[in-house]
């Protein structure tokens, strides 16, 4: 069993979002295309906390989402700085901000003096990124020694809610720009990994860039956890669930499904020791 078990990847929301999520549909596309069905399932910290005790996890970094409306942010912001005060032996919280709104800078200041322990989930769901707004973010991010988790996806494959028109030109851009700054890619990061056996710049751009495993069993064959550790390195995958999207449960399956291949220690790496490094 690994000595820590750290899920690197889950979503929180504050009770009035949850149980009145039709008003912050209001004005927020983005949350609206994920969470306008009132089946796509949220959570508060009580139950993940629950879901937590259930799986054997440790340690959860709940997560932000990239509200359009600054009152939205501070709203869910606060209530992940309430929520890490609250359990602050299972959670660590990470706070979410839209960066192209001129407010974006000055909220994640705020959250990170809160208490927080990173920025996420920082998203584009309706356009490619924009790497030119996130620059004042990763300085941030580089001046407080704090990650940033960058929601990615593939750039081909079937479409689903939250399925950004990302391209691999972009995000790479975002890291070459951005050496120093710790980049958490959710989702496996839209399959860059792959390229890291170039032989050429790609490889050390990719030095300070993290993977999280977050929704992979609906993405990946299982194989594709030890080739990102292979191409990488053992201390780049995170386990990350997207709670309530799927239980930890299923990426135990996945992970040590023949097919992945991954040793006891490498187990023990994904599942919680390289985000420990990360955030203790």
């Amino acid at each position: 069993m690994p000595s820590m078990v750290v899920d690197a990847h889950t979503h929180i929301f504050p009770p009035e979002m949850q149980n009145d999520r039709a008003r912050f549909c209001e004005g927020e596309p983005a949350f609206a295309a994920i969470y306008a069905n009132p089946e796509a399932p949220m959570v508060t910290a009580e139950g993940l906390v629950a879901a937590m005790d259930g799986d054997g996890v440790d340690v959860s970094w709940a997560v932000g989402f990239p509200w359009l409306k600054e009152e939205n942010a501070r709203l869910h912001n606060d209530y992940l700085m309430a929520s890490v005060a609250q359990f602050p032996e299972r959670l660590r919280g990470l706070a979410a901000v839209h960066p192209p709104q001129e407010w974006a800078r000055r909220e994640a200041e705020r959250a990170l003096a809160g208490g927080l322990h990173g920025l996420g989930e920082i998203a584009f769901y309706d356009s490619d990124l924009n790497v030119k707004s996130l620059a004042p973010l990763c300085r941030l991010s580089d001046e407080a020694d704090r990650p940033i988790l960058l929601h990615t996806n593939e750039p081909v494959g079937h479409k689903y809610p939250g399925k950004a028109p990302m391209t691999l030109a972009a995000l790479y851009d975002l890291v070459t720009n951005h050496c120093d700054t710790k980049l958490i890619l959710a989702h496996m990061g839209a399959g860059l990994f792959f390229y890291a056996c170039l032989k050429r710049e790609v490889s050390q751009a990719l030095a300070n860039v993290w993977l999280d495993t977050a929704a992979g069993p609906f993405l990946y064959r299982p194989r594709a956890y030890a080739l990102a550790m292979e191409l990488m390195g053992d201390d780049k995958v995170l386990m990350g669930s997207d709670y309530p999207l799927l239980p930890v449960k299923r990426y135990r399956r996945e992970l040590s499904d023949p097919e992945a291949g991954l040793s006891p220690r490498q187990m023990d790496m994904i599942m919680g020791r390289n985000a420990a490094y990360l955030i203790p």
